[in-house]
């Protein structure tokens, strides 16, 4: 068995229904296709007068966070919140993990507390996997991003707010993505957001999907994940439909990967005048938080073309989907797929 099926076999139950979430790597095309339109369901309530569902009433979601977040926590919360979870978020800082209590000890501990779903984010690459290996049977593991590994869920509001806006929902708008040049730009080499893009992106059919960076923030072998490596930005950005931007990670920068933010920005930052260069109708997205004058140009960034406050909005609705599949009840409006 292979590493992708390896991860799906950890990730789905013997029904091909999600168990855990860990990664995009080595799902069906099917299963994604799922999520988005059980998205679509839950984003539509959320701006109807129906907020508040009852999927997760009774359950027990644990926010386990070892690294900091604003955006991914709350909506995380917000999500659960939403579905009727009660909601407990663990301040590992403060926790007995800061006194020296190993990965497996918090786990078990936090189990024996009747929790049913944990979101863990960790510095370390793998480490939701190892909470899905050693969970108790019933437990889920979500992962909220790992290490540079994967960040799944940011993945699958990424590909909800593609399809929304360059193809619409359903079985027609899914099609989108066959007809779409798409361009990550930024650190790569760091990124987890832009491994679980790719992933995503190849499963749903992409046309093309470019990376573009200095040589020193794209991974070695990415060729091999089915990408184009450009490092001239202008000669990238000819005819693409959706860039995504990616912050520069300087907190998983060991050493000079390269000059300064402010040469950054020069050769790699998207100007006014670098979106002249997409096409018309192409759109911007970054998965935040956002250094303006470096990665984008701040009236770039909230410009009429820029998506970056839609995919906010989007995660709720994404992690309301992921969540609801796992443990609960789907949304009662969403379109039921049958398998091919």
């Amino acid at each position: 068995m292979n590493a992708p099926q390896r991860k799906q076999s950890l990730q789905l139950d013997a029904h091909g229904r999600l168990r855990h979430l860990l990664t995009l790597e080595g799902l069906p095309r099917e299963l994604l296709l799922q999520v988005l339109d059980e998205a679509e369901a839950h984003d539509k309530a959320l701006r109807g007068q129906r907020k508040k569902q009852d999927a997760l009433l009774g359950r027990t979601v644990i926010n386990l966070f070892f690294e900091p977040s604003t955006r991914t926590r709350t909506t995380f919360e917000l999500a659960a919140t939403r579905l009727s979870a009660d909601v407990l978020n663990l301040q590992v800082a403060a926790s007995s993990t800061s006194k020296g209590e190993t990965l497996f000890d918090t786990l078990k501990t936090l189990e024996a507390m009747q929790a049913d779903m944990f979101v863990i984010r960790h510095e370390s690459s793998g480490a939701a996997h190892f909470f899905a290996e050693h969970a108790a049977p019933g437990v889920a593991i979500l992962n909220a991003g790992d290490g540079r590994h994967a960040h799944p869920t940011q993945g699958l509001l990424d590909l909800f707010t593609i399809r929304r806006y360059k193809g619409g929902a359903g079985e027609s708008g899914s099609d989108c993505f066959a007809k779409l040049t798409v361009a990550i730009v930024g650190d790569v080499l760091h990124s987890r957001v832009a491994r679980s893009d790719i992933h995503g992106l190849r499963i749903l059919g992409t046309r093309e999907i470019r990376v573009i960076a200095p040589p020193t923030l794209i991974p070695a072998g990415i060729e091999d994940m089915g990408v184009k490596v450009f490092h001239d930005l202008e000669r990238g950005l000819d005819g693409v439909d959706v860039i995504m931007l990616l912050r520069l990670q300087k907190e998983r920068m060991l050493g000079a990967f390269l000059p300064s933010p402010g040469e950054f920005h020069r050769d790699f930052g998207l100007t006014r005048a670098r979106l002249a260069r997409l096409k018309p109708e192409a759109i911007v997205m970054h998965p935040g938080p956002i250094n303006r004058g470096v990665e984008i140009e701040g009236d770039v960034a909230y410009g009429p073309r820029s998506l970056i406050l839609q995919q906010v909005s989007h995660g709720i609705a994404v992690r309301m989907a992921v969540m609801s599949m796992i443990l609960g009840r789907p949304a009662e409006s969403a379109p039921r797929r049958s398998r091919r």
